[in-house]
């Protein structure tokens, strides 16, 4: 490990040690939204059904904090058996995107099974957006410092969502991701999940742009 490494793992450390009202508050608005959205659970459900069946759920291995594995579920916004023949960029391949996923993706919908992952403790409701296990053995090769995103729970936004493009690097990605990390505050986190919420409001998730132009957190400042 170079002398870099460690500088930057023990200025993580001691923003990540104090993180209790950051979980109480996860558990707590993550009930709060299961209840309030559980008419729109119903909804989307019989949407996907009547468009293209069953499943309703897609579910994803993907690594977390300290890099547990745990299963992630999303609303399928993808035709069946998208996936057979290997991972789809959707990107790549907007054929694969029902006209019902369409509408999920550019809302954010499809991402709210993931409420449950929160209430449970696996998420953060803000952080790093956990890869596939696939996609993280070849990152941590490639890319340095990039366990450190494990420092912390992934979240269902973060600040590479809200202030990156969507089609970014992981390289790019991991920048974001260790700013957040290192900055992180309560009062940060409030701001993301208002921005995410507009975002949904506004459906601009699936634009390709930055939702929001720049980011300047003290003396860090991402273009």
């Amino acid at each position: 490990m170079s002398a870099n490494t460690w500088m930057l793992e023990k200025q993580v450390v001691k923003v990540v040690n104090d993180s209790k009202i950051k979980r109480t508050f996860d558990f707590l608005l993550s009930l709060i939204g299961i209840l309030i959205f559980s008419p729109l659970f119903l909804i989307t459900s019989v949407a996907i059904l009547i468009e293209d069946g069953f499943p309703i759920f897609f579910t994803l291995n993907k690594v977390g904090k300290d890099h547990k594995i745990f299963k992630m579920y999303k609303f399928r916004s993808m035709v069946k058996d998208a996936e057979k023949n290997g991972v789809v960029w959707v990107n790549k391949n907007p054929s694969k995107v029902t006209k019902v996923g369409r509408f999920l993706r550019a809302t954010a919908m499809d991402e709210l099974p993931q409420l449950f992952s929160i209430l449970k403790g696996n998420m953060s409701f803000v952080g790093p957006r956990p890869y596939r296990v696939s996609f993280e053995e070849q990152f941590s090769k490639e890319i340095e410092n990039y366990s450190l995103r494990h420092l912390v729970r992934p979240g269902l936004t973060g600040l590479a969502q809200v202030y990156g493009k969507k089609y970014m690097s992981p390289r790019q990605r991991l920048r974001f991701d260790l700013l957040y990390i290192k900055k992180r505050s309560f009062c940060m986190d409030l701001k993301l999940i208002l921005i995410s919420g507009w975002n949904t409001l506004c459906r601009r998730w699936e634009s390709r742009d930055r939702k929001i132009k720049r980011v300047k957190i003290g003396k860090w400042r991402i273009i």
